[in-house]
């Protein structure tokens, strides 16, 4: 049974971790990360990839949070407060009423791709910087199979706070590692065949057939990826409308990894 901590003072040091939670989205919180709403929370215990520290929960909400974390380790302490008090805590009105501090565990890129099996379907992300398409990106990564994430250093955070709620908690459960490495080169020398998305691909995304081992590189909407990543990936264009070339990232994402796991159930 979870034994609540009750929390009256929003300056108690035990919660300092969830004070001022915008003010420090910006700055970072050294390894750890905010996962806000109990599904989040949910799916953050469930797959054990991030340790759980606390949970902090509005008072009339400590009944589900005993409910839906069960599996929730007896070590982990859950605060409870009014809800005047965790407004307070975290700056703002809190409507979701739970949120959670996890410490971030990420392995090295190389050992991510190096545990994989040898039929394998990876995400590659070079240039996203829009925490609302990073969520979208993991969310479609985990409900169409992809097996691991790679991000490289020029994105964004996916434990930044807004894309773990837009991955619906998917960027907690999808395997995923950040990396300085060039990514094709990575990832070609793991055996991947790397298709790079792009309005001017030579092959439309109807024609790809399968591979053992696939990845789908996604650059920044606007520029795109680079000539220079173009030049060495197998490239691949969604047909669209005259007049129309371009699409949403996350929206790309999605049409682009329903066709790739269709092939993977082809094979």
């Amino acid at each position: 049974m979870i034994a609540p901590i009750a929390i009256a003072d929003p300056d108690d040091p035990r919660i300092a971790d969830y004070r001022g939670v915008r003010e420090r989205d910006l700055v970072g919180r050294e390894g750890r990360f905010v996962a806000e709403g109990l599904v989040v929370l949910e799916k953050l215990v469930a797959a054990g990839r991030h340790p759980l520290r606390s949970v902090l929960a509005a008072e009339h909400r400590v009944a589900a949070v005993a409910e839906r974390l069960a599996g929730l380790a007896a070590e982990v302490p859950v605060y409870a407060a009014s809800q005047g008090v965790m407004d307070a805590i975290v700056g703002f009105p809190i409507h979701r009423g739970v949120l959670g501090i996890g410490e971030r565990a990420e392995p090295a890129a190389e050992a991510l791709l190096d545990a994989l099996p040898a039929k394998a379907l990876v995400v590659a992300l070079q240039g996203i910087a829009n925490h609302d398409n990073m969520g979208g990106l993991f969310r479609n990564a985990a409900a169409f199979g992809a097996d691991a994430v790679l991000v490289g250093a020029d994105c964004c955070d996916p434990l930044y706070r807004k894309a773990i709620r837009v991955s619906v908690g998917a960027a907690l459960t999808t395997p995923f590692a950040r990396t300085e490495s060039d990514l094709v080169e990575l990832l070609a020398g793991r055996g991947f065949e790397v298709l790079a998305l792009t309005p001017g691909g030579t092959e439309r995304l109807a024609e790809l057939t399968a591979a053992p081992r696939q990845a789908a590189l996604f650059g920044a909407e606007g520029p795109g990826l680079p000539e220079a990543v173009l030049a060495r990936c197998r490239t691949v264009r969604i047909p669209m409308a005259g007049g129309f070339d371009s699409l949403n990232v996350a929206t790309t994402s999605g049409i682009v990894l329903n066709r790739l796991a269709e092939l993977r159930g082809a094979a």
